[in-house]
């Protein structure tokens, strides 16, 4: 696939991920680029932005490179690969590959273990992805699975505590300590999690609101109940 970007090429060279080609703009001003390029012996081509435009509408910075597709981990992967005290995220149905990047880079900083999509319904990793992540794709692990809710039961019986996020409850995202293995749930953009998965969860959490708007993008939530995740388990880490 072809990905784009300044951020994304430093973060592809920095990993272990083999760029096949790249297309630089002409007459680009960052010289460093084609040094970088240049030490790990990457094909690279000199285009017009014009023909850089015609590969991908998006806004490029003047560099695009071909690299492999993503390849999912498995929910196996995940079950056989756990920390002592396992972190995984699951997005129900988000959409939007905007807001994907936008959580899989608060999941690499915050060093989630797993990211969990489902198959159908629900962004996948491609160009914009990688851009809106800034490169962090290459360090977050990302399983793609069939069916959630089967998904789900399984994480039950293997240990994890499934934590959902909803406006429609009255336990604030504070109120848990979070020292468990924990798979939080993010539902989708304007609908939130289905009522299946909802009906799986242990726990199921809400952000107060206190102004007009009822409810917060799905990036910036879960950026909010990530960060409490962390900030629970030091606090409860400190305390034993």
């Amino acid at each position: 696939m072809y990905v784009y970007g300044k951020n994304v090429l430093k973060e592809l060279l920095n990993s272990n991920k083999t760029i096949y080609k790249a297309y630089l703009q002409e007459n680009l001003k960052d010289s460093n680029i084609a040094d970088m390029l240049n030490k790990k012996n990457v094909k690279t081509f000199y285009l017009s932005k014009n023909n850089l435009d015609k590969i991908t509408k998006e806004n490029h910075q003047g560099v695009i490179l071909e690299i492999d597709d993503y390849k999912y981990y498995t929910l196996n992967d995940v079950l056989n690969n756990r920390s002592s005290n396992p972190f995984i995220v699951i997005l129900d149905h988000v959409e939007d590959p905007h807001n994907f990047g936008a959580i899989i880079r608060t999941c690499e900083a915050a060093k989630v273990d797993f990211i969990i999509i489902p198959k159908n319904r629900s962004a996948s990793v491609n160009a914009t992805v990688m851009k809106t992540s800034a490169g962090a794709l290459t360090n977050v692990k990302i399983a793609m699975v069939t069916n959630l809710n089967n998904t789900i039961k399984k994480l039950k019986d293997s240990g994890y505590w499934i934590i959902g996020t909803d406006m429609d409850t009255n336990v604030s995202y504070d109120e848990l300590d979070y020292d468990m293995p924990v798979c939080l749930i993010i539902g989708s953009e304007g609908f939130g999690m289905s009522k299946l998965v909802k009906d799986n969860c242990d726990f199921i959490v809400s952000i107060p609101m206190y102004g007009k708007v009822n409810s917060l993008n799905a990036s910036v939530a879960s950026a909010i109940v990530i960060y409490e995740v962390l900030e629970k388990r030091k606090k409860v880490s400190c305390e034993k």
